[in-house]
């Protein structure tokens, strides 16, 4: 698809492949098996100072895969974009370089239709019967049993690893005892400061936080008894909902097993809605959209600041600098078809 750039008006509102088993359009509700809706990703840069040499702007790209199938129809904004994707975690996004803006304010936005299926891999009953041997660490999974700046894999979440999967036989039982450790030891609150960076030790010692906090913690749990288990991001859609504004992300994890493939966890979901703690164990709902996977990530081009912690908001430079004066807005519409 031929996409091209035009000035856009944006109304700024607020700070979100098909599987192979049978499945049916989603009005809305939990229980749905796929969901189809109009995603828009906006974004604007409201003041950019005067003098700057250099304004450079990474959005992340939602991209299908074998649980979601996206079109991107519709990428405006006040300069072209250009589309990239960065080669260790094949996650895409909108890129643009402007030598000497003569505009004080930037506006892009991203218009996305997406089916969204139910990804399911089997109950706890089910997985425990399956092939069950050790992962046989392949090059494509290297990088998954390996430590992020901010989930590390030795000193205390090695040890506290080691005590939860004390005793127990093959990989599915071990992924969910650490599954269960994580949403025993932590609660979902967002008070305080230090929650949503990922940082795994932080939440292992405060015991608290969001999405990112859980599923770092579980991660590095995970990677430090050598089973590969990655980060997935994106938006939530609220079940029962037709249409509406997304305040923010939601983040999930995946670990690899033999003969299996990748299985994955929502346990932050599930701690707030316990009655959902075995089947967010295997599952996660229709009720989502994946942006990108990863954490540490270098962008293409590459970015002149750090490695990005994860990259599910845009990424800005002012003349090679992160630049935070950025304002997003995200909203869907269910669609039939």
């Amino acid at each position: 698809m031929k996409l091209q750039s035009v000035c856009i008006c944006f109304l700024l509102t607020a700070l979100t492949s098909c599987g192979a088993h049978k499945t049916r359009a989603a009005k809305t509700g939990e229980a749905a098996q796929a969901r189809q809706f109009d995603f828009t990703y906006g974004v604007r840069l409201p003041q950019i100072p005067k003098n700057v040499r250099s304004l450079r702007i990474w959005i992340p790209i939602a991209s299908s895969d074998q649980h979601q199938t996206v079109k991107l129809i519709n990428m405006n904004g006040t300069v072209p974009l250009r589309i990239t994707r960065e080669p260790e975690y094949g996650d895409r996004m909108a890129y643009a370089e402007i030598p000497n803006p003569h505009f004080s304010t930037a506006k892009f936005t991203l218009t996305y239709h997406v089916r969204r299926e139910t990804y399911s891999v089997g109950s706890l009953r089910q997985l425990m019967v399956e092939n069950n041997e050790p992962v046989q660490i392949t090059p494509a999974l290297l990088r998954f049993v390996q430590p992020d700046r901010l989930i590390p894999i030795d000193g205390e979440i090695k040890r506290i690893a080691d005590k939860v999967i004390a005793g127990r036989k093959g990989e599915i039982a071990k992924a969910h005892a650490i599954y269960a450790y994580v949403f025993h030891h932590m609660r979902y609150d967002k008070s305080g400061t230090g929650w949503g960076h990922g940082n795994a030790v932080w939440a292992c010692n405060a015991k608290h936080g969001n999405c990112t906090d859980f599923h770092s913690l579980f991660i590095a749990m995970m990677r430090a008894e050598g089973i590969p288990a990655r980060f997935v991001i994106g938006f939530p859609l609220p079940p029962g909902k037709e249409q509406g504004v997304i305040p923010g992300y939601h983040c999930w994890a995946e670990f690899y097993m033999a003969g299996k493939g990748w299985v994955p966890v929502d346990i932050s979901e599930a701690w707030l809605n316990p009655s959902k703690f075995g089947y967010f164990f295997g599952t996660v709902d229709s009720n989502r959209v994946r942006f990108s996977m990863g954490r540490d990530i270098t962008l293409e081009p590459r970015q002149a600041g750090p490695p990005v912690n994860y990259f599910v908001y845009p990424y800005v430079e002012l003349n090679g600098k992160p630049y935070k004066a950025v304002q997003c807005h995200f909203s869907f519409r269910n669609t039939s078809s």
